[in-house]
């Protein structure tokens, strides 16, 4: 191809530059479900900063019909259920696509299962998200972001005091305990060799 032809094609649109994809716009924030019905904070993950992992920092409903927290009933894992469905993750670990765009799983309490999800910011103050079940089954919605702060809605840092709680497969594990010095025998110098008496 000569270089005439070349920007011709170029300059009609034809020829597709041979640069990287570019990464996909940073969903973090926090966003108003298209119901209205929860707020859903999204960050990098604290395992995986190449990752975004989401969770639910406040609930228009927060109490059962008892008057008591919500718990995560439905969930098909039976030590989650008594969880409260305040501060619970639900976007697990989203890992950016060839669309530019973040995909993997979300859960939704509703019913306790996990979906294929994919999100991406289009507008600055909004965040489309995609769901599919058994991966032909889809809806999309449209989440708002939200910048102040309502009654009830935990603020703090997640895994911290007054924040949310990530799932036990996205919590940083704790260092390991250092293990105890070596210590030598009273009056024995610590490089004295065995079976050799210790100098005066």
């Amino acid at each position: 191809m000569t270089r005439g032809l070349a920007r011709g094609l170029a300059a009609l649109g034809l020829v597709v530059p041979t640069v990287a994809l570019a990464a996909p716009k940073d969903p973090s924030g926090v966003w108003l479900t298209e119901d209205g019905r929860a707020r859903i904070r999204i960050e990098k993950c604290l395992t995986r900063n190449d990752r975004v992992c989401g969770y639910v920092v406040w609930l228009k409903t927060p109490l059962n019909d008892k008057g008591e927290a919500r718990v995560d009933f439905k969930n098909t894992d039976p030590k989650k259920r008594t969880r409260p469905s305040l501060g619970h993750q639900l976007i697990m670990g989203l890992k950016p696509n060839a669309e530019d765009r973040y995909e993997g799983q979300i859960y939704n309490s509703e019913d306790g299962k996990n979906y294929d999800v994919s999100i991406w910011v289009d507008e600055p103050g909004e965040l489309s998200v995609r769901g599919c079940l058994l991966g032909f089954l889809c809806g999309s919605q449209t989440w708002t972001r939200t910048t102040d702060i309502l009654p009830g809605q935990l603020t703090g840092p997640t895994n911290g005091p007054g924040g949310p709680r990530p799932d036990a497969e996205w919590t940083p594990k704790p260092p390991p305990a250092p293990k105890p010095a070596t210590t030598a025998s009273p009056g024995t110098p610590a490089t004295a060799k065995k079976d050799e008496p210790a100098k005066p």
